[in-house]
């Protein structure tokens, strides 16, 4: 039995592993490339794809969260001007809830090696004492941050791991408090497309 696990263990690591050289090989290529410069570089590449834009685009989203080299907010620009205030907002919320539970568990898996050799080195060392205040606090204040549009929310989502917070609490606190800076997003780039298409 325990033989199992470990060769589980092994197997999921691996995988794990590979997924991320993947994923980061992919990014990189991307920003090598160009796609990532503009909103408008991003559209043009996720509209290729056709039937299967939203899909590559939130899974975009999702990796820009688990590997923070991108800004986000190209992304977030992005989805809007291609697909809309409406459906531009939804695919940002699933990718970016998706890539924010699964940096959770990256974290709550591999440690703080592993989230201080993928995040930003200044950025970690100017929240790592998040770490040292008790349970509750810790919570409030992640809370109060993934709510606010200028958090760093990357690496937030990474320190929740290191601490012992619940996936549970972790996953309703993500849902509740992601839509309000992402419709503040949708509806500033809305706006401000509509404004300058009006001052033509």
């Amino acid at each position: 039995m325990e033989k199992g696990r470990t060769a589980f263990r092994t197997a999921v690591n691996g995988i794990t592993i590979a997924g991320f050289g993947i994923l980061a090989a992919f990014l990189i290529l991307g920003y090598q490339k160009g796609i990532f410069a503009s909103p408008e570089r991003l559209r043009f590449f996720l509209l290729n794809f056709g039937f299967w834009a939203p899909l590559i685009f939130v899974i975009i989203q999702a990796a820009q969260v688990v590997l923070p080299i991108l800004p986000a907010s190209i992304g977030c620009v992005a989805g809007v001007i291609a697909f809309g205030s409406g459906w531009g907002f939804v695919y940002n919320y699933v990718g970016i809830c998706a890539g924010s539970v699964a940096a959770f568990l990256l974290a709550r898996r591999y440690g703080r090696a592993f989230v201080q050799a993928v995040t930003n080195e200044k950025r970690f060392e100017k929240y790592e004492h998040w770490l040292e205040r008790e349970k509750n606090k810790f919570d409030l204040m992640f809370g109060i941050a993934i709510f606010l549009p200028v958090a760093p929310d990357d690496l937030l989502c990474y320190l929740a791991g290191l601490t012992r917070m619940k996936l549970v609490r972790f996953i309703i606190i993500i849902l509740l408090g992601k839509p309000f800076a992402l419709w503040l997003y949708s509806m500033g780039v809305t706006s401000l497309l509509t404004w300058l298409l009006g001052s033509r």
